[in-house]
C-alpha cells in the first residue's frame, strides 16, 4: 500500500530557501560523522603508546581538582569525565553492539573514567588527610608524642614535629615545632614525649600570587601549625627502642661528617643518609644556582644508583658460581638484590616522599628487567607516575614529581627517537670515537633536561640557572661514579678501620662538586629571573611537551605550536609594578631608569626576613639588593606614612603607604587618601579614607591575601583567586 504524505510548505522564504535549509542540514550530518571518522582513523594510524595517556587523563583530573573553586566544580567535572565515557559506550554502536569506531570509542570509556577517577582520588585524599588549622597565632603550653626530629644545624635548631591531644575535643593535631640547637637533646627524638610552651602560627598561606603556598603542603602533611619553643623543653618520657632507624640515620649522618669534615662532609652526610641540615646557605645557594640542587635530595639519580649498583655487582658474583647460574635465573636474583639495596636505602635516608616515588620507580624497571622487558620505556615511566600519583595525589602540584618525571620522560623520549637511535648505534670504530660520541649524547641530553626543566622551575621559583646544562654534564658523572661509589667503600672500610684514605678521596670528589657549584654560579648572567608564569602558559608548555614525548614520528612536532605560543606569552608577561604581602607590611614597587629599563625595587621596610625580601625579588624578577623607599629620590616619608609617584601606562600613580601603627588624626589621613590612588595599611583603615582607586588595608588583604597590581592595564592579581574552597585556605584568618 502506497503512503502518501503531506506537501511541505515553506515558511517565509519559499521554496528555495527551503531546499537551501535542507541542504545544509544534509551536508551538516556526514560532515559531524567524518570527524569523529577522521579522529578514529587517526588514533588508529599514529602508531603511538595509549598507555601514557591513561596517566596523563588521571593526572588532569587531579590537576582540575586544584584549579576548580569548589565542590559544585569538582562535582561536575567528575559528572563531565562520567558522562564522556558513557557517550562513547553508548555511540557507534550497530545493532549487534560492534562499535564503527573502536579507537574513539575506547578513548573517550578509557579518558573519561581515569579524568573522573583523578579527582575524586585527590578529593578523597584531601579529606582524609587535610589538618583544620588553628585560627589565629597564640602561644600555647604543649604536651606531646615526638613523630619527628630534623635536625638543622646550618640554621641553629632542630625541628620537632608533635602529636599533641587536644584537652577539650579529645582530637590529636600536629604542631612543628623549631628549637633552638643549645637546647637540643639525644632524648629529644621520635617516641619521645616532650612539654614545652610554643608561639604557634596557622600554616602561612602564600605570601603574593605564585609565591610558595606552605599552607597546602602543611594541609596534606596534617599539620595544624608550625611554631617556635619558648623557654626550656622538657622531656616527660625517654623514646622506645623501636624508633632505632632515625637514630641509625642520624648517627650515620654524625659519623659522616666525623670522617669528613668541613662543606665536603655535609654534602657526604646528604648522600648517605638525606640529612641535609648542617649544609651551609651558601653552598645551598650556589648549588641551587647551578642547576644542581637535584643531586642534594635523595631522590631518582641516587636511589638508581644505588640500585644499578646493587644489579650489576650482584649479577656480576653470582655468574662466578656455575652451580648458582645454571638452576636460576640470574636476572632475577640480582633485580631481588637491587631491590632490598634500594629498599634499605630508602628507610635510611628518612623515606620522604620524592625518596619512596624514586624507589618505586626504579623497582618497576627492575620488575620489567626480571620479565625480560624494555626496562626504561615510557609505559613504564607512565606506570611508576600512576602508582605515585595513587598513592601522594597532592604530589602532582609539587616541583619534585614535575621535575623528576619531566626529566625522566625527556630521556626515555629522546633516546626512542629515530636520530639518536641512529646515532648511537653499535659500529667499527675506536674507543676515541665512541667516547666521543657517548659524550656529545651526553651533553644533548644535558641540554634537553635543562630545556625540559626550565618552564616548571620559571613557574615555581621564578629563576632559572643559565649553565646548568653544562654543570650537570661535569657533575652528574662526578657523583654517580665518582663520589657516591668512594663514600660506600669508606663505609664498608670503616667496619674494618680502613677507610681514611677514601674518605679522602672521596672529599676531594666533593670540593670539586662545590667549586663547580660555585664557579657556575658566579658566571655573569648565570641566573635569570622571570615575572610570575601564569597557569595557562604552563599548561601550554606541559600540554606541548607531553605531545613531544608521547607521540611518534612527525605527529609529535605538533606540540612545538603549544611550547612556541607559551614562550611568546612568557616573554610578554608583565612585570608587576606593586606587591603587597597579606599582612601589609612588605611592599615592594618596580623603578625603572631613564630609559625605560627596570633597575631596582623599591621596598617599604628594610626587612631583616630573607623570606620576604626573596620573594619579592623573584616574583618582580629582579635582582640585587632592594632599596628602601624613603631613600628613593621623590619619595616622601614620616614616620607614618610614605607617599611616592611613579609613572605607568602614560599617568602619574600616587601611593600611600603605612609604616607603623601610630594613630593619625582622621581627619588628615581622610584629606591623604583622597589625594592619593592606592592606599596600603598593615591596619584597619577608616571608612572616610576613599583612595581613588585601591584600599588595600587589613580589612581587605585578609580577605584577598597577597597583591600583585599591574598598574598600565589596572589590574588585580590576588592569592584568593587561586583558593577557591579548598580546606587550606581561610580568608580572613590571622597569618
Amino acid at each position: 500500500m502506497a503512503i502518501s504524505y503531506p506537501p511541505v510548505v515553506p515558511i517565509g522564504g519559499g521554496a528555495d530557501s527551503d531546499d537551501a535549509a535542507l541542504q545544509r542540514h544534509w551536508r551538516m550530518a556526514p560532515r559531524l560523522s567524518s570527524v569523529a571518522e577522521l579522529t578514529d582513523r587517526f588514533l588508529a594510524s599514529s602508531g603511538f603508546d595509549r598507555a601514557p595517556w591513561l596517566t596523563v587523563a588521571f593526572a588532569m583530573g587531579i590537576a582540575c581538582w586544584f584549579v576548580l573553586a569548589g565542590p559544585w566544580q569538582w562535582s561536575a567535572a567528575v559528572g563531565a569525565g562520567l558522562i564522556a565515557a558513557l557517550a562513547g559506550a553508548a555511540l557507534w554502536q550497530d545493532n549487534h553492539g560492534v562499535s564503527g569506531r573502536p579507537h574513539l570509542r575506547q578513548a573517550l570509556i578509557s579518558l573519561g573514567l581515569l579524568f573522573a577517577a583523578g579527582i575524586a582520588v585527590i578529593w578523597m585524599r584531601s579529606e582524609i588527610a587535610g589538618a583544620e588549622p588553628i585560627e589565629r597565632p597564640r602561644v600555647e603550653l604543649l604536651q606531646g608524642y615526638v613523630l619527628e626530629r630534623e635536625n638543622r644545624a646550618a640554621e641553629g635548631r632542630i625541628r620537632l614535629t608533635l602529636a599533641v591531644r587536644d584537652a577539650e575535643t579529645a582530637e590529636a593535631r600536629k604542631f612543628r615545632i623549631n628549637v633552638p640547637l643549645e637546647q637540643a637533646r639525644d632524648e629529644m627524638a621520635e617516641g619521645a614525649v616532650v612539654k614545652l610552651r610554643a608561639r604557634l602560627m596557622p600554616p602561612a598561606s602564600p605570601m603574593l600570587p605564585g609565591s610558595y603556598d606552605f599552607a597546602r603542603a602543611a594541609w596534606f602533611q596534617g599539620l595544624s601549625a608550625t611554631g617556635s619553643a619558648i623557654g626550656e623543653v622538657e622531656v616527660i618520657a625517654s623514646p622506645q627502642r623501636s624508633q632505632h632507624l632515625k637514630a641509625v640515620q642520624r648517627a650515620l649522618a654524625g659519623h659522616v661528617r666525623g670522617e669528613l669534615g668541613g662543606p665536603a662532609g655535609t654534602i657526604a652526610a646528604a648522600f648517605a643518609s638525606g640529612d641535609r641540615g648542617a649544609i651551609s646557605n651558601a653552598d645551598e645557594e650556589a648549588m641551587r644556582d647551578a642547576g644542581l640542587t637535584h643531586l642534594l635530595s635523595i631522590s631518582g639519580l641516587h636511589v638508581s644508583a644505588v640500585i644499578a649498583a646493587a644489579y650489576l655487582l650482584a649479577l656480576k658474583l653470582l655468574a662466578l658460581w656455575p652451580a648458582l647460574a645454571l638452576r636460576f635465573r640470574l636476572p632475577i636474583v640480582a633485580a631481588a638484590a637491587g631491590a632490598l639495596a634500594g629498599i634499605g636505602y630508602t628507610l635510611l635516608t628518612g623515606a620522604e616522599v620524592p625518596t619512596v616515588r624514586s624507589c618505586i620507580g626504579a623497582l618497576l624497571v627492575l620488575l620489567a628487567l626480571a620479565l625480560g622487558r624494555d626496562a626504561l620505556s615510557l609505559r613504564m615511566v607512565a606506570a611508576a607516575a600512576f602508582v605515585v600519583l595513587l598513592m601522594w595525589p597532592e604530589s602532582l602540584v609539587g616541583p619534585s614529581f614535575q621535575m623528576s618525571f619531566a626529566a625522566v620522560l625527556a630521556i626515555v623520549a629522546l633516546h626512542d627517537a629515530g636520530p639518536v637511535k641512529a646515532f648511537l648505534a653499535p659500529r667499527e670504530e675506536g674507543w676515541l670515537a665512541w667516547i666521543s660520541r657517548r659524550g656529545l649524547m651526553l651533553l644533548v641530553t644535558g641540554l634537553v633536561i635543562e630545556i625540559t626543566l626550565m618552564p616548571i622551575v620559571l613557574f615555581h621559583f621564578h629563576r632559572a640557572g643559565v649553565y646548568g646544562a653544562f654543570a650537570n654534564v661535569v657533575a652528574i658523572p662526578l657523583v654517580t661514579l665518582v663520589s657516591m661509589p668512594l663514600i660506600a667503600i669508606a663505609l664498608l672500610l670503616d667496619l674494618v678501620g680502613l677507610g681514611a684514605p677514601v674518605w679522602w678521596l672521596a672529599g676531594k670528589s666533593l670540593d670539586l662538586l662545590l667549586a663547580i657549584a660555585h664557579w657556575t654560579a658566579a658566571q655573569p648572567g648565570a641566573i635569570k629571573l622571570m615575572p610570575q608564569m601564569s597557569g595557562p602558559t604552563f599548561a601550554l608548555y606541559v600540554a606541548g611537551g607531553l605531545w613531544l614525548a608521547l607521540w611518534r614520528g612527525r605527529r609529535r612536532l605538533a606540540g612545538l605550536a603549544p611550547v612556541a605560543i607559551a614562550t611568546l606569552l612568557l616573554v610578554s608577561t608583565p612585570v608587576p609594578d606593586v606587591l603587597v604581602s597579606r599582612d601589609g607590611r612588605h611592599v615592594g614597587i618596580t623603578m625603572f631608569d631613564a630609559d625605560g629599563n627596570m633597575s631596582r625595587l623599591a621596598s617599604l621596610r628594610h626587612s631583616r626576613s630573607e623570606y620576604a625580601r626573596d620573594n619579592l625579588l623573584e616574583l618582580a624578577g629582579v635582582q640585587g639588593e632592594p632599596v628602601t623607599i624613603e631613600d628613593w629620590p621623590g619619595a616622601r616619608c614620616s614616620r607614618e606614612f610614605c607617599s611616592v609617584v611613579i609613572k605607568r601606562g602614560g599617568r602619574s600613580w600616587s601611593l600611600l603607604l603605612s609604616r607603623s601603627n601610630l594613630r593619625v588624626e582622621e581627619r588628615a589621613l581622610a584629606a591623604a587618601c583622597e589625594r592619593a590612588d592606592i592606599v596600603v595599611a598593615d591596619r584597619w583603615l577608616p571608612a572616610s579614607c576613599r583612595p581613588r582607586w585601591l584600599k588595600a588595608d587589613k580589612r581587605f588583604l585578609e580577605q584577598s591575601g597577597g597583591l600583585t597590581i599591574m598598574l598600565g592595564r589596572r589590574e588585580l592579581q590576588t592569592v584568593a583567586q587561586y583558593q577557591g574552597q579548598h580546606g587550606w585556605w581561610r580568608a580572613g584568618a590571622g597569618g
